[in-house]
């Protein structure tokens, strides 16, 4: 993109021209990057939209892989101009068509620049998103046997694993919901209806979390029932003992994930916008392309020359 046309002689030209070339060629494997990346973040909200309650925005993933495909384009087509612009006859059909390509590769700036603000932007909304869905992710825990929530458990457990966090803000959340199915609580028993009475809604509470909370670095067998209960397990005070299961929310775990990516997404296209930015090269001159074509002549006649000396 030019901010100050440049005038060059005809060497200068030669060396911008390749140096440009290569550029070109770079600016094509970024782009390939790009749109590698924009794949890779989608596959990834595919993977927790359960997580985010099926509402996340596949906005950025799609510019992304549109930006991706656009910079291969463009920037191919600059580099084959690049090369040609070497010989005075092919250039002289890609010179009308320069202005265009210019003005083209300043909407493509602008369509980079959308793209990386995006990145940063959309992060308040994935937060947002995160928020109520792993809010209501808790909330159908127990729904095994409902259909569209049949798989909620797996996602939700393997989450907690893979992520070493526990519940949405924290662990806690887990006391504020039922998350074990009434098909496996057994109604027969005095405590089970206790504690079926003892809530209005009639929902079964208890201060204990999945198994999935677990940290499996705690020397200790994980405790995850009964945890402000200090009197159910031995030497224990859960007010100042280090608990053995993950003490960080999931919401802040998978935020941190995905906005880590999103900046890093982000940098590179502005990156890339940089790299876009060039100094474009004045269009040959009338007289240039004379002394390129007389310097051609020269080259040829010599060339001539020594040959027909040589074979006499």
């Amino acid at each position: 993109m030019p901010f100050m046309p440049v005038k060059f002689n005809l060497q200068k030209r030669v060396k911008l021209a390749q140096g440009l070339w290569m550029l070109y060629w770079l600016s094509v494997i970024v782009g390939i990057l790009i749109f590698s990346l924009g794949i890779f973040f989608k596959i990834e909200l595919r993977k927790r939209s359960e997580m985010m309650d099926n509402n996340e925005s596949h906005l950025v993933p799609n510019l992304l892989i549109l930006v991706g495909v656009l910079a291969c384009g463009v920037n191919a087509f600059g580099g084959k101009v690049c090369h040609d612009s070497l010989d005075p006859i092919k250039f002289a059909k890609w010179k009308p068509m320069l202005k265009p390509y210019m003005l083209l590769c300043c909407g493509f700036n602008v369509l980079l620049l959308l793209t990386a603000l995006l990145c940063f932007l959309m992060q308040f909304a994935m937060y947002l998103t995160l928020a109520e869905g792993l809010k209501n992710g808790i909330k159908f825990y127990k729904d095994t046997d409902t259909p569209g929530r049949c798989f909620m458990k797996r996602t939700l457990d393997m989450t907690q694993i893979e992520f070493r966090c526990c519940g949405n803000n924290n662990f806690r959340d887990w006391f504020e919901v039922q998350w074990i199915s009434n098909r496996y609580l057994d109604m027969s028993n005095d405590e089970v209806k206790d504690r079926l009475l003892s809530n209005v809604e009639g929902k079964y509470l208890m201060d204990s979390v999945p198994f999935s909370c677990c940290n499996p670095g705690s020397p200790r067998p994980c405790l995850q029932h009964h945890l402000t209960n200090n009197s159910a397990h031995y030497d224990y005070d859960h007010r100042t003992e280090e608990l053995n299961i993950w003490t960080r929310g999931c919401r802040e775990a998978l935020f941190s994930y995905y906005s880590s990516m999103m900046n890093s997404i982000g940098a590179l296209v502005i990156a890339t916008i940089f790299l876009e930015v060039r100094v474009r090269p004045q269009p040959a001159s009338a007289n240039q392309h004379r002394a390129w074509a007389t310097l051609s002549l020269k080259g040829t006649v010599q060339h001539l020359g020594k040959s027909s000396c040589f074979s006499l």
